[in-house]
């Protein structure tokens, strides 16, 4: 017996807009609340489940695969801060993680004192307390997930945030951890990035308006009232988001207004919290940047990262005497000059170096220069720790400005991640005691024999419509043959300036050991080759991002080790827009589509400001309320808007009913169209979470079953279902 999906009734409904008239007859799917959509998304679930019976066993296998893989019972590399050191714990059967931290010790011999004690997977540490049991918690909730987790500076509070629904609304908390009481204090309703003030009196936390856009930042003073709370700082514009932290030597607090393309950071001092906050560059300016205050040889700096006049961003040091004064004005001298073809990412500074993330040849990477050489004409050269491979990505995982080491992480596609200490030269006066290459602490552990020599990863250029060189990474088995093709799971995300770097994961080697090449294909709208690379697939160019990653299925099937019949193409938000535009500009290139949280409705949602996010979107597509070319451009490409009669592929969108960011509406909708519209009755899925984000569901043993149900779809649509 064939299964039949849900039926979905059509209801007239229109949306008018710049002389357009667009007639939408399953926006009536956005009543969130109604019984009937509620139970249209169960029968989605349960179509999707009853179509795809046969696939059971390979999921359950590939569940087992990711699982005997992982290192269940593990813990990350202590950290050192103050007078601890801070880790967290994962045991087997534990889908959340348990917070920790034990005494550390200061001899004054620097090389021991910041070396990570040894610590037993599963087994406690003399003098070890659990900070906060992340597990335990969850268990409470059918949804758990940590928005803000940050411990005083004396150690002697922390304060975290967790959400238990998925829509990322979080409800702050403080926990005394010398007794191990939690305080009265509880803020509902905040933001990511809450964080203690420095004297540990008060918390600062971010809240966000209707349009869910992070708009006040506010300060509570432990033990008064939350409705006492004092609004530090607040946006007006709909298209600015605003955050707040502290400075990394921890007397200011920064309070940053920023979108894409500018921002605006005041400064305000940590230990005068009334004060009025000074502004470093006004936002008139239109300048992007960051702010960091410090002190250079007892002298009072700022610190830019910046792109004025420099599209890939340059650091520049700024005297404080020309805070609030326009750029044009202010006289900015390099440390970090614009190199052409290297995107600056951001630093950090500690008492003894200035920490640079830089992209260079598409890959993250990070240079050290001396602060002390900062105060010299010109500024001492940046060094580079070396690794032995040519695609990696290597970013600062721990920088404290007390700390005499800088903690990398590094991965790639077949290395797993690793935590690496570098001891800055200069640290101690005795630059001999120290080690001067980057100490490996650890390499994650994958089980099953896994040997990185076993994969082969490559990198490809695909050419555009335009003669643009497109960079394409390639990862197999080393023992494919090449003269058999191969099927390829072609992946790109293209969107915010976000690239797509090389990094390792356990549950892709399920579908590599089957002889699928993972493919990704690093389009437009990225940042993978710099802020023109990003220029060039955002707003009235956001087009080169779908034909870019058309252009590369187009040189992945050219190739004889590539079976152009089975790729398979697969993106995830933004990278869902993707895939949606994608199938309506060559549905006949692709086996299969997996779409996850697809941004497939985009405007219809950008018209309307009272959704979530929908202001700061403008920044990246264009204010189409506004501008009727911009309306009619985003209609052109518009996924949903633009389902025609064409032979899809067999189709699966996975999304969550609470996701805030991309609403469960869009891809109930746009598989409603697909299976309306589609000529080729391929079977069209939605997977519906029900008590997810975003992110879809929370927990580690329910990632791996997801991501199992997906895989194993994408096997079948492969034709490798029973290999």
């Amino acid at each position: 017996m064939t299964v039949q999906p849900p039926r979905i009734d059509r209801r007239p409904a229109q949306r008018a807009f710049h002389g357009h008239l667009f007639e939408d007859p399953y926006e009536w799917l956005r009543e969130k609340e109604s019984p009937e959509v509620l139970a249209h998304l169960g029968a989605e679930n349960d179509y999707a489940e009853a179509s795809t019976a046969h696939l059971a066993p390979l999921r359950e296998t590939v569940y087992e695969e990711i699982r005997a893989r992982t290192q269940e019972t593990d813990l990350s590399v202590p950290e050192r801060r103050g007078d601890w050191w801070y880790f967290a714990r994962t045991v087997e059967g534990g889908a959340h993680q348990s917070f920790c931290r034990v005494p550390a010790a200061t001899t004054g011999d620097v090389l021991a004192d910041w070396t990570p004690p040894v610590v037993q997977p599963g087994t406690p540490m003399p003098g070890e307390q659990v900070l906060l049991d992340a597990d335990a918690e969850a268990a409470k909730h059918s949804f758990y997930a940590l928005g803000s987790f940050d411990v005083a500076e004396d150690g002697s509070l922390l304060a975290w945030a967790e959400d238990t629904t998925g829509d990322e609304r979080f409800v702050l908390r403080v926990k005394d951890l010398v007794t191990g009481a939690v305080l009265a204090d509880e803020i509902p309703g905040v933001f990511y990035g809450a964080f203690l003030s420095p004297d540990a009196r008060s918390v600062y936390y971010t809240v966000v308006d209707d349009a869910w856009r992070p708009h006040q930042v506010r300060r509570h003073e432990l033990g008064t009232p939350v409705a006492e709370d004092v609004v530090v700082a607040q946006e007006d514009d709909p298209g600015l988001w605003l955050g707040a932290g502290l400075s990394a030597d921890r007397r200011w607090i920064l309070l940053e207004a920023a979108c894409s393309e500018y921002s605006e950071v005041r400064l305000l001092p940590a230990d005068d919290p009334g004060a009025e906050p000074r502004v470093v560059l006004p936002r008139t300016d239109r300048v992007l940047y960051e702010a960091e205050p410090f002190l250079l040889g007892g002298r009072e700096q700022i610190l830019l990262t910046h792109d004025h006049e420099a599209p890939d961003s340059r650091v520049s040091l700024m005297d404080p005497a020309d805070l609030g004064r326009p750029v044009a004005q202010v006289a900015l001298r390099d440390v970090v000059p614009a190199v052409p073809g290297e995107r600056v990412h951001g630093c950090a500074v500690t008492a003894g170096h200035l920490v640079v993330s830089v992209r260079a040849g598409t890959t993250l990477r990070v240079r050290l220069v001396p602060l002390a050489a900062l105060a010299a004409e010109p500024a001492a050269a940046a060094v580079e720790p070396a690794f032995g491979e040519e695609l990696y990505t290597a970013t600062v995982a721990a920088a404290e400005f007390d700390a005499p080491v800088v903690r990398l992480s590094y991965t790639s596609f077949t290395t797993p991640p690793r935590v690496y200490d570098v001891f800055a030269a200069g640290a101690t006066g005795d630059d001999d005691a120290l080690p001067a290459e980057p100490l490996l602490r650890r390499e994650a552990t994958v089980l099953g024999g896994y040997d990185p020599a076993d994969y082969t990863v490559e990198r490809d250029w695909a050419t555009a419509a335009d003669g643009t060189r497109i960079p394409v990474s390639l990862v197999r088995r080393a023992d494919l043959d090449p003269s058999v093709p191969a099927p390829v799971l072609q992946y790109a995300y293209g969107s915010y300036e976000h690239s797509t770097d090389p990094a390792f994961s356990v549950s892709r080697l399920s579908l590599l050991d089957r002889g699928v090449v993972w493919a990704v294909a690093h389009v437009r709208g990225g940042g993978e080759l710099g802020r023109s690379w990003y220029e060039h697939g955002k707003k009235l160019h956001k087009a080169n991002t779908f034909t870019d990653f058309v252009a590369v299925t187009d040189h992945l099937a050219a190739r004889p080790d590539v079976d152009e019949r089975r790729i398979l193409v697969m993106g995830g938000s933004a990278g869902g827009l993707l895939v949606g535009a994608v199938l309506n500009l060559a549905p006949e290139k692709y086996c299969g589509a997996l779409a996850a949280v697809p941004f497939v409705d985009p405007l219809t949602s950008i018209l309307d400001p009272s959704l979530p996010l929908t202001a700061l979107e403008w920044e990246e597509w264009g204010n189409p309320i506004e501008d009727p070319h911009v309306y009619r451009y985003m209609r052109e490409y518009s996924p949903y808007e633009n389902v025609g009669a064409r032979p899809y592929p067999p189709v699966l969108a996975v999304t969550s009913l609470h996701d805030t960011r991309v609403l469960y509406v869009e891809p109930a909708k746009w598989v409603a169209a697909l299976r309306e519209r589609s000529t080729s009755g391929h079977p069209v899925l939605l997977r519906c979470e029900m008590a997810g984000g975003h992110g879809g569901a929370s927990g580690r043993y329910a990632q791996w079953r997801d991501t199992a149900w997906e895989y194993a779809w994408v096997l079948d649509r492969m034709g490798l279902a029973g290999a």
